[in-house]
């Protein structure tokens, strides 16, 4: 998520502590808890959100912590593929020829351009950007696209 390191942090290492220790059930049960508390919390926000204000819910979501969250919930107005390709788009012009192959059983398939994808940084590059955008996907499986020649006669009344 895109989740200050702070406080990501921080609760990362207290949920680490008490899944570690004795408490781990009762730690489970609470975050469980605390989780469907937020939930039905945010699905009444963005219920009158929609009646009363339609384009806020756009707005609230275009942030990248209130997106994540509405994401979590299945509250975002953008279903999964609107949002992977969304940040396909954004990071376009740092890994290159990125394309979207499709979703199944919560794993998406992305293809990258040979030019760039084989590097393990653009890859990163893609995981993260796609996790980021839709936390509700539980796998990113990345294809290199295949290398294309040209083989052929060349331009009409030219020999190649």
């Amino acid at each position: 998520m895109s989740v200050p390191a702070g406080p990501a942090e921080r609760l990362g290492t207290v949920l680490g502590a008490l899944l570690a220790g004795p408490g781990r059930r009762p730690a489970e049960e609470i975050v469980r808890q605390l989780t469907d508390l937020y939930g039905e919390g945010l699905t009444r926000i963005v219920g009158t959100l929609r009646e009363h204000a339609p384009a806020s819910v756009g707005a609230i979501a275009a942030d990248d912590v209130v997106g994540d969250l509405l994401a979590l919930h299945d509250l975002h107005p953008l279903d999964t593929p609107a949002r992977v390709r969304r940040a396909l788009d954004r990071i376009r012009p740092q890994v290159g020829v990125v394309g979207y192959l499709g979703t199944e059983d919560g794993v998406v398939r992305l293809s990258l351009g040979a030019s760039r994808g084989c590097s393990s940084a653009a890859r990163a590059t893609v995981e993260n950007a796609v996790r980021d955008a839709a936390p509700e996907l539980t796998g990113v499986e990345i294809v290199a696209a295949p290398v294309l020649y040209r083989i052929g006669m060349g331009p009409e009344g030219r020999a190649s």
